[in-house]
Formats: structure tokens, sequence, C-alpha cells
């Protein structure tokens, strides 16, 4: 589906959600205002019928019609849009554009990151788990400061701190390993095909990670974390971890204690130091004393 396509499907959605039920003569008025995707032009209201079906198909939102006189639409299932799906996420990246694409005569006056190279090859991969093709990849490796060549069966891509992530199990020896994208030097599609393997989960190979490693020297286990109170705003509203597997368990004026189900490896470490003094580690031992450790080490270097 084209770009200019699917944003008048986001369009649509956000309209209605945010009037909650609407006439279609309402929402053709407010298409007809939004000059830079309607073109000024009107919406049929076969293409409206044809747009709702679209909209299910991509984002799994259902537009209903209230019945009684006002023949007004509705969005009924909206709940089904969770956090972690790839239909919200999707939604959201397209409601930014929709914004961004409306803004450009303040183009000036918003900054965004910037996004490293790896989507580069992120539709080649894609195409290649579709159809379960390997592929050749040439890889540099920050450790060794070298390239080498790899030959791997490409389970699944994920997002992480604006880098993109594919997790491939190797073709000769079967060991998997997380390559990111935007270190792939070169990248050839091979015409020899897999069979996923039935026994690999990417939710589950992820489970109780902070982010991309999955080092199994760090058995997922509860951590308890007490953060000061204007800190803790932050880890509600921006959770370290999906929902589930982090928790307000205490709440003050002047603190709180989450608890977390987290793999502690060198990531997550890295993020708790990220929080500075707002934050200290109640559980488990060995991570207070590791993170007491770090800290001493970066106080010896900069004292």
């Amino acid at each position: 589906m084209a770009l200019n396509q699917t944003n008048k499907l986001v369009w649509i959605v956000e309209t209605i959600n945010r009037a909650g039920q609407i006439t279609f003569e309402d929402l053709n008025r407010k298409w007809m205002d939004n000059v830079d995707l309607s073109g000024g032009e009107e919406m049929l209201k076969r293409t409206f019928h044809k747009w709702r079906d679209n909209i299910f198909d991509t984002f799994g939102l259902l537009i209903e019609c209230e019945k009684g006189g006002l023949y007004r639409y509705y969005i009924s299932n909206t709940s089904d849009l969770h956090n972690d799906s790839i239909e919200n996420w999707l939604l959201s990246t397209y409601s930014v554009t929709n914004s961004l694409i409306g803004s450009k005569s303040i183009k000036n006056r918003i900054i965004l990151e910037d996004i490293p190279s790896g989507m580069k090859y992120l539709d080649s991969i894609i195409d290649a788990m579709k159809k379960d093709c390997l592929i050749h990849i040439t890889y540099y490796n920050y450790w060794r400061g070298d390239s080498r060549q790899h030959y791997v069966m490409p389970l699944c891509v994920k997002l992480f701190r604006q880098r993109w992530y594919m997790v491939g199990k190797a073709w000769s020896t079967g060991f998997i390993t997380i390559f990111c994208l935007d270190r792939i030097k070169n990248f050839r599609l091979s015409s020899h095909t897999f069979e996923y393997p039935v026994d690999f989960s990417p939710e589950e190979y992820f489970n109780g990670c902070f982010g991309i490693i999955t080092d199994e020297n760090y058995p997922i286990q509860r951590v308890l974390l007490k953060v000061d109170a204007r800190q803790a705003h932050y880890l509600r509203d921006l959770p370290l971890l999906p929902s589930g597997a982090q928790k307000e368990l205490e709440h003050t004026n002047s603190y709180s204690i989450f608890e977390l189900q987290v793999r502690p490896s060198i990531d997550f470490q890295q993020e708790l130091l990220c929080q500075g003094d707002s934050l200290e580690v109640l559980e488990p031992q060995w991570l207070r004393d590791e993170i007491a450790r770090i800290g001493k080490g970066i106080w010896e270097k900069n004292k």
C-alpha cells in the first residue's frame, strides 16, 4: 500500500477516534479541510467504505455505523490495539508522519533524531523472512574490529533504541546470533530456503530482556528498585519493561518501589546507571553490589 494511501487511512482512524462518533457528512467536511491529504477533493462514500475494509486489514480496527437515524460512524474495538502490537506501532508511526506532513511550513522548528543506516537492508531481510530464504551478509564486529561472512537463517527482527536488529541462525552450526543492521556491510539473498524452526519463538527468545542482550548467564529474576518521587513519574509513563514485567509495589510522597522481572544483563545495568542517584537497587544484593562497584569506578576516574 502506498505511503500516502496509508496516511489517509490513519487520518480516518484518528478523526473518528477523536470524535467518538461522527457522521459521514462531518467526516467529509473535515477531510476537505485537510488539503494536504484530500487535495481539496471530496471523499466518495464508496471510497470511504473501501477504506474501512483496508483499515480493518491493516490495523485490525472495525469501523461500524450507529443505527437509528443519525448513522454516525465509530470504532468498536479500539481495545484490540495493545501497546506492543505491530498494528498499534504502525498506527502511531503513521500518525506522527501525518503530523509532520502537515507541518512543512515550520519544519525548521521540528527536530528529529538521526536514524542509523540499518534501514538500508530492513526491507530485504523482511522479504527473506517472508520467503524463508537464507541470506549471505558481511558483518562488522566492534569487539574484534573486523568484518566476516555469515550465512544465516533470518528468524526475526527487533527495533530497540532507534536501531534494527536481526536474530539469525547460522546454517553451518545452528548457533543463534543477533546482528545490528547498521553494521551489515553487504547483503545477498540466497536461492536456498530453510524450514522455520518450530521450537523458536521471538517473544520467548527475548522474554525478560531489557533490550537485545539475551545472555543466559543472567536468568530472569526479581529486581526491586527504589526510585525518588520525581523520577518515578517517568518510569510510570515510560516503563523499563513491557506491561506485566514491571509493577509499582509502593507509592509515597518521596519515593516509589518498583518490582521488575528481568534479565539484569549489562544493558539493563547501564540503564540503571543512567538514572543517576534518583534510583537505588534494593534486590538482588549482587546487582546492588555491581551497580555500586561500577559507580565507584566512575567516581575514581572523574574525581
